[in-house]
């Protein structure tokens, strides 16, 4: 893909939201290579899952054959986007963003390519350029440019100003840093595109026009809509917070899970705005997995390729693999797979010495039943099986149960599943 190519694909994957004149884009990204920048604030030390849709956005953009810049924002990480915001973000000091942007980097090269050559990817921090700059000069080269009417425009603002909690100065100015970001950006490293998610249109209007008022010269915004579930809730959120990129935070198998837990109506969207595979076989995998949903099969692609794309190939393969206890037997699993799983799902521990071990007393002293008496129901119901195998009665766990001299694993119903840990 070269040129304004990459503008077709992006219409096609349902991944334009708002821009500048797409046809002075098209021509501009058929003359030649263009740089385009994304940015993000580093408020944590990990990215999120909500992050992925601008950074995968600009690795679409560097394998069309532009320079991406990914631009972590230390600056405007320490005053807060009011963007979905309903509330004052917390102030990051310099040794915070410090740390968390040594913890992200690592992410953004499994992300993007940082391989020198043309096309290298670059990673920036805004407070080069905003820190070392006094307030009155800022004032007179900045905000003398943009309007507050400009500014109470914006939604976020908007909402803020008319809420309870109002609005501060500090992150009233946030759309101000940015705008020079870009401007920043275009004059030293010739940058003519940012790219970002839909909240983000107003921040990168004023840059572009803050450039034009500064230099005299058109540069292009380009925004993606901002994803959400088919029951509309916003993406790469669970009930316990943010699907972290980071594997300490949110590992790889729980990465993939969330994923593969996906619902049907949603398999498709994120297949073509989430991955890079092809949108024509995107389409067929759609097709297949319409046809038989059960098998899951879209979602097992899409997990896959989600965990590729954030934690690698090899990483995929294993979080696949250990999640197999849900659809194939256990016997088939490796000791390795069954090693990974302990990470996974909820263990029990115990000594060689003590097996045989009543099963009653697992089901209740693992909480997958309430009472003795529970659990025996549930047991003559066929309700459990120990290594894949239904047990017709309550029994104990014996040596000879143990999978690769070590593991075994009891299931309650489809879904709920416990693993012992011999030592």
């Amino acid at each position: 893909m070269s040129g304004s190519a990459i503008i077709d694909d992006l219409e096609a994957r349902g991944l334009l939201h708002d821009s500048t004149d797409l046809d002075a884009l098209r021509t501009r990204l058929d003359d030649r290579p263009i740089t385009v920048y994304a940015g993000f604030d580093p408020s944590a030390d990990s990215l999120h899952a909500g992050n992925l849709v601008p950074l995968l956005l600009l690795r679409r953009f560097q394998e069309a054959g532009h320079r991406p810049i990914v631009l972590a924002g230390g600056a405007t990480g320490m005053i807060g986007d009011p963007s979905g915001r309903s509330d004052e973000r917390n102030l990051l000091d310099d040794a915070t963003l410090d740390h968390n942007l040594a913890s992200i980097i690592p992410q953004l090269e499994q992300l993007l390519d940082f391989t020198p050559g043309p096309l290298q990817a670059q990673q920036v921090d805004n407070r080069t350029w905003t820190a070392p700059v006094p307030m009155l000069e800022f004032l007179r080269d900045v905000g003398k440019h943009v309007t507050v009417n400009q500014m109470l425009a914006k939604e976020s603002v908007k909402a803020r100003v008319a809420g309870e909690g109002g609005i501060s100065y500090t992150e009233f100015s946030y759309m101000l840093l940015q705008a020079n970001d870009y401007w920043w950006l275009h004059t030293n490293e010739d940058c003519e595109l940012q790219v970002g998610g839909s909240d983000q249109w107003g921040n990168i209007t004023a840059g572009i026009d803050l450039i034009r008022r500064r230099e005299g010269r058109h540069v292009h915004g380009l925004s993606v809509p901002l994803l959400l579930r088919s029951d509309g809730v916003k993406f790469g959120k669970t009930a316990e917070g943010a699907v972290w990129l980071s594997p300490e935070k949110t590992s790889p198998y729980a990465f993939y899970q969330y994923w593969f837990n996906t619902v049907d109506a949603d398999v498709e969207t994120f297949l073509l705005r989430m991955t890079l595979v092809p949108v024509d076989e995107i389409h067929e995998v759609a097709r297949a997995h319409g046809a038989a949903p059960e098998k899951r099969e879209g979602q097992r692609r899409l997990a896959w390729e989600m965990t590729a794309l954030v934690h690698g190939i090899t990483a995929a393969d294993e979080a696949a693999k250990a999640s197999q206890g849900f659809t194939a037997s256990v016997a088939s699993a490796s000791e390795a797979d069954l090693a990974a799983l302990a990470d996974e799902i909820p263990t029990t521990h115990v000594t060689r010495t003590q097996l045989p071990l009543e099963l009653v007393d697992l089901l209740v002293s693992a909480g997958l039943e309430p009472s003795k008496s529970a659990a025996r129901r549930q047991i003559d119901g066929g309700g459990v099986s120990v290594n894949d195998v239904k047990v017709p009665a309550a029994r104990a766990l014996e040596v000879s149960d143990l999978l690769h001299e070590r593991y075994i694993l009891v299931r309650r119903g489809k879904r709920q599943r416990h693993l012992i840990v011999v030592s």
